[in-house]
């Protein structure tokens, strides 16, 4: 290469590395669970302590679950909050169910009340005073022809196989399922499920979520996985769980090689934000990937905790690490209870536009406005094509220079080649 051409090469490459300052500055104020072990194992000993646990107790997910934090009290020993805040939470509790798994209260910052793991975590009085009062804008009662089915696309659809979660996120979508008590949607009724899928055979793709799905046992995970695995026309599986961010121990050896009986198995998680991907998580999620299972994230864009654009792009780089396929961001629902996480469609679109050439393509997911009343998940793209002629369109790149670019009408193949 000549000297010219390399003195071109070198400008460029201080321009672009220019480009991405702000954000390696910013990033350093960005909690990283990969980098936070010290912090958390403290943390750990201290709820352990609390709980009257062993090392092993919080090795298993059995112990996790039935330790949930549910109650002020124990969240008062474990947390700062003040007398008014203790309040708050039982009064929301009295309209709106909250458990927390120990591992995942481990991630909060007792000192910080506007911590994003705390925000997604615990009751805020503003719960009561939301004004949206639909607690179903997905209109999911009105898209189930059998069975705990939601239907809303040709050739998938849905299995609820459970209402009950590891932690009960606040800004969950269905937490009118949620009630008092954990309750498995009863095998009568999944087997309606089934029978359904097998009378159609259009459906090819099946998603079983909940509620949680991996809160259900092996045995009758693997009950549901067998019988949809016989029927011929159901190409893959797909299970939809936030337990590998809330209670990563659920994700045994046991469990590892039950699942990848039954392959192709895909899993969609739900990291929200950095702090999230701890050295546990980033484990679970490397067991299920080293059995063959590919693993997505759909993040929810939520006020407060990642409608930032360094947040969600640190959190889909350090999702690459675990090998996690950023696969959606979803504009948060209006729901009943949690609309203060609501953001602006502009902060999607202004973190999208961040993402694109800032980031490789494989750390940038899809934008998703879910249409209301089951008209179905709609992308949302910055806009790069400003205008088309004749033969040409007029397109912005990623940095913001505004071009024609040919644009060739598609001719017959089989003229082309005679």
């Amino acid at each position: 290469m000549n000297n010219k051409k390399r003195q071109v090469s070198l400008q460029r490459a201080a321009e672009l590395k220019s480009r991405i300052d702000d954000y390696l500055e910013e990033r350093k104020n960005i909690p990283r669970g990969l980098e936070m072990a010290a912090v958390l194992e403290a943390r750990k000993k201290k709820i352990l302590q609390i709980l009257g646990g062993t090392e092993e107790d919080w090795k298993d997910y059995r112990w996790q679950l039935k330790n949930r934090i549910s109650d002020v009290e124990t969240l008062y020993k474990i947390i700062n909050l003040t007398e008014s805040e203790k309040k708050q939470i039982e009064e929301v509790a009295t309209k709106f169910r909250w458990a927390i798994s120990p591992y995942y209260l481990s991630l909060i910052n007792p000192e910080d009340k506007f911590d994003p793991i705390r925000l997604m975590a615990i009751p805020a009085y503003k719960e009561l005073e939301d004004e949206c009062n639909d607690f179903d804008p997905m209109g999911e009662e009105f898209t189930n022809p059998a069975g705990s089915i939601t239907r809303r696309y040709p050739d998938r659809l849905i299995i609820n196989v459970t209402n009950e979660c590891a932690m009960y996120c606040r800004h969950c979508q269905r937490r009118r399922n949620i009630g008092e008590e954990d309750i498995g949607t009863p095998r009568s009724v999944i087997q309606e499920s089934i029978d359904y899928i097998r009378e159609n055979e259009e459906i090819r793709d099946v998603l079983i979520t909940g509620g949680d799905a991996l809160c259900l046992t092996d045995e009758t995970l693997e009950w549901i996985l067998s019988q949809l695995k016989e029927i011929p026309h159901v190409e893959y599986i797909r299970l939809g769980s936030r337990t590998l961010v809330t209670m990563p121990q659920r994700v045994t050896d046991e469990f590892c090689q039950m699942i990848k009986k039954y392959h192709p198995i895909y899993i969609n998680t739900h990291f929200n934000h950095p702090a999230e991907i701890t050295p546990e998580s980033k484990e679970a999620c490397e067991k299920l990937v080293n059995v063959g299972v590919p693993l997505g994230n759909q993040a929810v864009l939520l006020n407060g905790v990642n409608n930032n654009k360094y947040v969600m792009r640190l959190l889909n780089h350090e999702l690459l690490k675990c090998r996690v396929r950023p696969y959606y961001i979803f504009h948060a629902k209006h729901v009943a209870g949690t609309t203060h996480f609501n953001t602006s469609i502009d902060d999607g679109l202004e973190i999208m536009e961040y993402l694109r050439g800032y980031t490789s393509g494989m750390a940038i997911p899809t934008f998703i406005v879910n249409a209301p009343k089951g008209l179905g998940k709609t992308p949302l793209f910055p806009n790069y094509l400003i205008s088309r002629g004749k033969d040409y369109v007029t397109i912005r790149t990623w940095e913001g220079e505004v071009i024609d670019y040919e644009n060739h009408q598609t001719k017959d193949i089989r003229e082309l080649i005679e």
